[in-house]
């Protein structure tokens, strides 16, 4: 099977919203990896690990997760809520099989994800998952509401993806990133603006705020403890330095929240460390995302 290009665009209707997402390959080529991304990102950024991995996976679909991308940009945006979206995404298509694959509050979903619907995952992949330290669950949160999280400050309004790529290519943390996931990023991540002058960001930065906000309350350590399936972190450098974004007032974007332990807790974790890498790795280096993939899928197969 050669892998097309660019990937079919579909949408579903589920609790009372409309989900985008992109598939590539067809559903009978088992097996199905289902791509979740992170907060304020979108299922094309995914797309550089799709092309990193060739024709060695048979199934993908990547989801835009409500209030991102092309998806319904409907609350509300507690984290129990993106679990439960992916949970009915994948009834709703009937996926079994699944190798699950998450990036920071991609992971933290489909935990919930695979709890609710054990039957239907056949393992997972987290990386750099938004799960902290079960003790740092205790503290409140630092912003009183959305409109006072700085990321409800971030520009929303572009003339083009090109001008959001000149802006971003020199700054950390996008100048890590493989320039092509930037790319990505910047022309998927951007939908004309209703005035009609420019574009507009697909996660708007209320939206964005609003989920940082509702990560307050968000302990998955039952539902991991639960778990039976074959887990394998990847975790970026300093996961014990970050608090979550909901408990901290200055926020850092490149360093893990992932607690350090957190492989140790599943029944069947494995750690793998990248202190070498900040939390965007898939971003900076979807090659290594796509061999362990790779791995997951074919143990005997390309590494």
């Amino acid at each position: 099977m050669s892998r097309p290009e660019q990937p079919r665009s579909q949408r579903v209707a589920l609790r009372d919203i409309e989900l985008a997402y992109f598939e590539w390959g067809e559903p009978a080529a088992a097996p199905t990896v289902l791509l979740i991304h992170a907060t304020g990102f979108h299922a094309r950024c995914w797309d550089g690990v799709v092309r990193a991995m060739g024709e060695q996976a048979g199934h993908l679909l990547a989801l835009d997760l409500r209030g991102h991308g092309r998806s319904s940009k409907a609350g509300p945006y507690p984290w129990n809520t993106f679990g439960a979206d992916v949970a009915a995404f994948v009834e709703a298509l009937r996926l079994d099989g699944i190798l699950g694959v998450g990036h920071s509050m991609g992971g933290h979903a489909l935990v919930q994800a695979a709890a609710e619907l054990p039957s239907r995952f056949a393992q997972l992949l987290l990386v750099d998952p938004t799960i902290l330290d079960p003790t740092a669950y205790r503290q409140a949160p630092g912003f009183a509401g959305a409109e006072e999280h700085p990321v409800s400050r971030r520009r929303n309004r572009w003339q083009s993806a090109e001008q959001m790529i000149e802006r971003f290519q020199h700054r950390t943390p996008f100048s890590l990133w493989n320039p092509e996931v930037l790319a990505d990023y910047c022309r998927h991540g951007l939908e004309p603006a209703v005035d009609g002058d420019g574009f507009v960001l697909g996660c708007p930065p209320l939206v964005e705020a609003s989920i940082y906000l509702g990560s307050a309350g968000s302990d998955v350590h039952q539902q991991v403890a639960a778990l039976e399936h074959p887990v394998t972190v990847l975790r970026a450098g300093n996961g014990a330095a970050r608090q979550s974004a909901a408990h901290q007032g200055a926020m850092d974007f490149s360093r893990s929240p992932t607690w350090p332990d957190l492989a140790a807790a599943f029944a069947n974790g494995r750690d793998v460390h990248l202190p070498e890498l900040t939390h965007f790795i898939p971003m900076q280096r979807p090659d290594i995302v796509a061999r362990h993939i790779r791995q997951l899928v074919s143990p005997q197969g390309l590494v």
